[in-house]
């Protein structure tokens, strides 16, 4: 995605952000042990951001030398920084066998939000997550009376 063509401000002026990410399969033993600030981690760090980087360079042939600054996350990066296990994220499901959650949980008056309930991992899944949860605490015909009061 590229947030800045809806959201300027996401980068300076005449400057674009671009987020590309691969779903969370990226096998941890490749990265446990590993240093972040050694040769080594910087070295798989590229190897593995490679597919992401052909892939884009199909829509955008010329993205290495446009880009002023790169930042690529690892396993190790999202278990430091956003504390997930492993640096996993989203819910265990197998394809096909399985949707992710929605938001009520049998704890009352307990709900779930984020990228391991319905719709899923990304920002936009995330937002869309939170906007649900909402949707749920509130009966539909209280929106219905709000859209009546705002007039619109």
């Amino acid at each position: 995605s590229i947030p800045s063509v809806k959201d300027p401000s996401m980068a300076p002026p005449g400057k674009h952000c671009l987020h590309a990410y691969l779903p969370a399969t990226e096998p941890y033993h490749l990265w446990k042990g590993l240093d972040p600030k050694s040769p080594e981690y910087a070295g798989l760090k590229a190897e593995r951001s490679e597919v992401l980087w052909r892939a884009v360079e199909k829509i955008i042939p010329d993205i290495r030398s446009r880009t002023e600054v790169s930042f690529v996350g690892t396993p190790l990066t999202h278990e430091r920084y956003l504390r997930r296990t492993r640096g996993t994220y989203g819910p265990a499901i197998k394809a096909g066998e399985g949707m992710f959650p929605g938001p009520p949980t049998p704890v009352p008056g307990l709900y779930c939000c984020g990228d391991s309930t319905f719709p899923g991992i990304g920002l936009p899944a995330v937002a869309a997550s939170g906007a649900i949860c909402a949707n749920t605490l509130v009966p539909i015909w209280q929106h219905w009376k709000l859209l009546d009061e705002l007039a619109v």
